[in-house]
């Protein structure tokens, strides 16, 4: 990490002069003395007086572990149902996990008004979405890049379409390989009607 650091640090320093001698830096207000060549020098001398500290962590087990880490944000609630220990009407007791003391497995009681609170704050507001889309994944970019970028990976559009592009069966059951059959698509326009005939009725 040492050696890290001052690889970083040399690029860093590096990387300053070579704006400063292009004249992109930004040097007004405290630091308009530094706009002197003589004194811009030895401000950069300081920086090597100092040790640098950079952070940095080992790399993903591969795509899959990366596909579950980002899963529990994207396709899961806030709390799942087997964490729920008891509710006695008034309080609800819940088991979470200690990370700052080994992952160990402790038990929270909370008034049932608290824990609605803490619930709700991981409840996105009206027309936001989990999961946004960009580039030839974009909603309104898809159906037109889609088929371009397969066509320069050499990949075949049945094998790798999305499935609103493919016919046939799309998906089949994980447990008897049935073809699944899809009965209504819930975009978020549509859930936003069904809620607001619930909030009528």
């Amino acid at each position: 990490m040492k050696v890290l650091s001052r690889v970083f640090r040399c690029k860093y320093v590096s990387g300053l002069r070579r704006l400063y001698r292009r004249h992109q830096l930004r040097l007004d207000g405290p630091l308009e003395p530094l706009r002197d060549p003589k004194r811009f020098a030895a401000f950069l001398r300081t920086l090597f007086r100092q040790d640098w500290v950079v952070y940095a962590k080992p790399a993903f087990g591969g795509p899959e572990h990366v596909l579950r880490y980002l899963g529990r944000y994207t396709h899961r609630v806030a709390i799942s149902n087997h964490r729920l220990i008891a509710f006695d009407g008034e309080n609800i007791t819940f088991r979470w996990k200690d990370y700052a003391h080994g992952k160990k497995h402790r038990k929270m009681t909370l008034a049932a008004t608290e824990f609605l609170r803490r619930f709700v704050q991981h409840v996105l507001p009206r027309g936001f979405v989990r999961i946004r889309y960009f580039g030839f994944l974009a909603h309104r970019q898809r159906q037109a890049l889609l088929p371009i970028c397969q066509q320069l990976l050499g990949a075949s559009p049945a094998a790798s379409s999305l499935p609103a592009t493919q016919s046939g069966p799309f998906w089949s059951c994980p447990h008897c390989g049935t073809p699944m059959r899809l009965i209504e698509r819930l975009t978020s326009t549509r859930i936003l009607q069904r809620r607001e005939c619930l909030d009528s009725s």
